[in-house]
């Protein structure tokens, strides 16, 4: 096997994730477009190993473009009003006889157990049912919706037997009303109030790319839901958005949010393993919207220690920082503070006093995936905040290796003799460090 090495590093850090996820509830809506699509089957294959891994399931599908095709092969033009369908009792027929199939096809999917296929002695049980209590849309801005309805309840006791029960659900975005109507919903909103209703860990949306774009055409990685309303903006002016569902997912992952589910993943349907790496790797592939702080500079504690000792040991070994010992360390990890992403340490730096004016920054050490992306700057940004709020008017530095970069940060050359005396007495000539100030404003 090719990158051994690597398998095996990244299966052993997998665990974490692995007991976070055991027996908690995500949500997935699989829309029309990634049933069609040839990664399906990939797809398919890594949810059976989510349930193989104790994460209990329920999937939500679309049909958008399936039910497009049928609309279309049985000459009914189908009419839209701000993105939804409106669903008359003929085109109602021929929904339901797609997405039943679709049900169907996906079931079939998820009982393949052939030998030497990821599938293998999977035995998986896929549940489905009335779940969802539907009502009719309405009339919005004058125009009548006829069966294009809207969430009313979900039957989350159900949902929730069944997964106790170690079965996937499955759930279509068709729904019932008590007079015994069915109605056409829409397929990110029936994932939504699933979501909601069940109180899951996550809602993961897959679309037709990688992640949420901004209006500079960038991936973002990471949004708060008030972040996520501002990019739902730029997406949703663009038609093709809409189109393939990308804006409705991404507001629905604020709305779930908005509404106590954990944390909501928008992923490529198109890219093979998108979901195992979302889910088991700290960077993931897609976008996440969450209220939580995915990563948070803070003071270290003592069980900092070895996090702090395994990012700065390459530096010291390097020669770029000075050698310390885990004793050292513990005696003065008061001093240091860290960048905290998903449980890792990833960078750290220490802010020392010297004296009632002045204090030294040191230890600067960012984790060798994230240099060059402005935690530096962060870092030292805070030490110097947190310098000012002890009363201190000017920090400085030794270094070696990066003079240039305090200097454009603000720090200027000084003598060995301009030291603060407690520290000239420490200076270390066969090092030869280079000594920058910088006052406080």
């Amino acid at each position: 096997m090719k990158n051994l090495p690597e398998y095996i590093d990244w299966f052993r850090h997998s665990s974490s994730y692995i007991n976070a996820h055991r027996k908690k509830v995500f949500v997935v809506l699989l829309p029309g477009e990634a049933i069609a699509h040839d990664n399906f089957y990939n797809i398919v294959h890594d949810i059976t190993l989510l349930h193989s891994l104790g994460v209990k399931l329920v999937l939500v599908h679309g049909a958008r473009p399936q039910i497009n095709a049928a609309l279309e092969s049985a000459g009914i033009e189908s009419t839209y009003h701000k993105g939804l369908r409106i669903t008359d009792a003929i085109s109602l027929q021929l929904i339901k006889q797609i997405i039943g199939a679709l049900s169907v096809d996906i079931e079939a999917l998820f009982s393949m157990g052939l030998a030497n296929s990821p599938m293998h002695g999977a035995d998986i049980k896929l549940s489905r049912g009335n779940f969802i209590t539907a009502r009719p849309l309405g009339v919005l801005d004058g125009i009548d919706h006829a069966l294009t309805g809207m969430v009313r309840k979900v039957n989350a006791t159900a949902i929730q037997q069944h997964l106790d029960r170690n079965n996937i659900v499955l759930v279509s975005n068709l729904g019932y009303s008590p007079t015994g109507e069915v109605f056409n919903l829409s397929p990110e909103e029936v994932a939504t109030e699933t979501a909601i209703a069940l109180q899951a860990e996550k809602l993961i949306l897959f679309i037709p790319q990688s992640g949420v774009m901004d209006s500079n055409g960038h991936m973002v990685s990471t949004l708060s839901p008030a972040s996520a309303q501002e990019v739902l903006t730029a997406v949703e002016s663009n038609d093709d958005n809409k189109a393939n569902g990308v804006a409705q997912a991404l507001a629905a992952a604020i709305k779930a949010c908005r509404h106590n589910v954990h944390r909501s993943h928008l992923i490529s349907f198109a890219q093979n393993g998108a979901l195992i790496e979302e889910l088991f790797t700290r960077d993931g592939c897609g976008t996440l919207v969450s209220k939580d702080t995915f990563e948070h500079l803070r003071p270290a504690t003592i069980d900092d220690v070895g996090g702090i000792l395994e990012l700065i040991e390459p530096l010291e070994e390097a020669g770029v920082l000075v050698h310390r010992s885990r004793e050292l360390l513990e005696a003065e990890i008061s001093f240091f503070y860290v960048i905290e992403r998903e449980g890792m340490i990833i960078a750290c730096a220490a802010l020392y006093p010297l004296d009632s004016q002045c204090g030294e920054i040191a230890c600067i050490a960012i984790h060798k995936d994230y240099q060059d992306s402005g935690r530096g700057e962060h870092l030292l940004s805070a030490l110097e905040a947190q310098a000012k709020k002890n009363g201190l008017s000017q920090v400085i530095v030794l270094t070696t290796q990066t003079t240039h970069w305090f200097m454009e940060k603000g720090f200027v050359p000084i003598a060995i003799a301009e030291l603060p005396e407690k520290k000239q007495k420490m200076y270390n000539y066969q090092r030869n460090s280079k000594a920058l100030k910088k006052p406080l404003n």
